[in-house]
């Protein structure tokens, strides 16, 4: 048996989900540039859970279970004041997860129609454990959900406490279209190990967004938005940006192992921060990212991936930067759920085998005869 560095090249499952050919993402063999203009979020994730678009009355009722589903149990809430202010926000959101299951009492029922209802709750309730968490770190008071809007218009108003622009529902809805669902990625593996051992599905979301948590996956916009804030201005960009490059630096958002041509979903993220930029009469922060994204792709032959323009939209919302990786997981609970149910219909344990280099023909030696 021979290992390959992290399981590069190697399928590992069988999906219907979503998929990666030829530098094209699909949801459900549609194409993600055909979602991310026409669809609505919630249109995404019943044809992630159901492999097909609802109709009208399909999508009604999806609607109507998220806003039933919204409201956190008042015992989470609570629990979120006493975490410490200073609080990393992907480790609370990781226990609050954990938690929910303890308030859910079908939490251990294995059954198709319960684990379906356990993926509605958890695509209901992130939004608002994200934004009473924000606003409680801040010596706020959470505000409730809201019936009868989508969950783009639900978590804006729900962080900031105002009814949001028609622009920023319609940027932050394209923004949760575009990180639903990405195949095989770590989170997503994550979160099919540990139910493949039949574990909850709150085990799995959990597990899940304990690796997206990690600057490699789901922290790397945060650190795109830390780039641009060093950088703070035009006239600095090409200085940083060269230093980088001279000094050997990774420069983050740049790159995808699996899109060797450009991630397909950084030109909406692109589209978005320049109509946000435009709404908000400041354009530096897209300016800036157009002439990084230039530097990079002339010199290294780099593209940006799904990351790297989804850092100034986030900023542009008002959304403070230790957020923006809770939004990717309020998204991407979307395709874990669904990922979650699929591992269930056809299971089988996830238990690879590892290359052993360690020393061979050792043998026990006496506490007292070791050197």
């Amino acid at each position: 048996m021979t290992a390959t560095k992290g399981l590069e090249g190697i399928v590992a499952a069988k999906s219907s989900i979503s998929s990666i050919i030829d530098g094209v993402l699909t949801y459900q063999g549609i194409n993600i540039d055909e979602l991310a203009e026409q669809a609505s979020f919630e249109e995404v994730v019943y044809l992630l859970w159901h492999g097909k678009l609802p109709t009208q009355d399909e999508l009604d009722g999806l609607i109507a279970e998220l806003g039933q589903f919204a409201t956190v149990p008042t015992e989470v809430i609570e629990g979120l004041r006493l975490y410490p202010k200073a609080s990393n926000s992907m480790a609370a959101l990781r226990t609050v997860v954990s938690s929910l299951a303890l308030y859910d009492s079908e939490a251990n029922d294995m059954s198709k129609e319960a684990n379906l209802r356990k993926a509605i709750k958890l695509q209901a309730q992130l939004p608002t454990v994200v934004a009473a968490y924000a606003r409680i770190r801040e010596g706020k008071e959470p505000i409730a959900p809201k019936q009868g809007v989508g969950i783009a218009h639900n978590f804006l108003y729900m962080l900031t406490g105002e009814e949001p622009a028609q622009v920023a529902i319609e940027a932050m809805d394209k923004a949760l279209v575009l990180h639903a669902d990405h195949e095989l990625n770590a989170s997503t593996f994550a979160a099919r190990v540990t139910v493949a051992t039949l574990s909850d599905i709150y085990s799995g979301v959990t597990s899940a967004i304990g690796a997206l948590k990690g600057p490699l996956h789901g922290g790397a916009n945060e650190a795109v938005m830390v780039m641009l804030d060093e950088i703070g201005s035009l006239v600095n960009v090409e200085p940083y940006i060269q230093n980088k490059l001279n000094n050997k630096e990774k420069v983050m958002g740049f790159g995808h192992r699996v899109y060797k041509n450009g991630d397909p979903r950084a030109k909406h993220l692109m589209q978005m921060s320049r109509q946000l930029g435009e709404l908000k009469g400041d354009m530096t922060l897209y300016e800036m990212s157009i002439k990084i994204e230039d530097l990079i792709t002339s010199q290294k032959g780099l593209k940006p991936n799904v990351d790297f323009y989804s850092a100034s939209c986030y900023t542009m919302l008002g959304i403070p930067r230790d957020l923006f990786t809770p939004i990717f997981a309020i998204s991407r609970v979307s395709g874990w759920s669904a990922h979650i149910l699929e591992q269930y219909e056809d299971n089988r344990l996830i238990r690879p085998r590892a290359e052993y280099v360690g020393p061979v023909n050792q043998h026990y030696v006496a506490i007292g005869e070791r050197g």
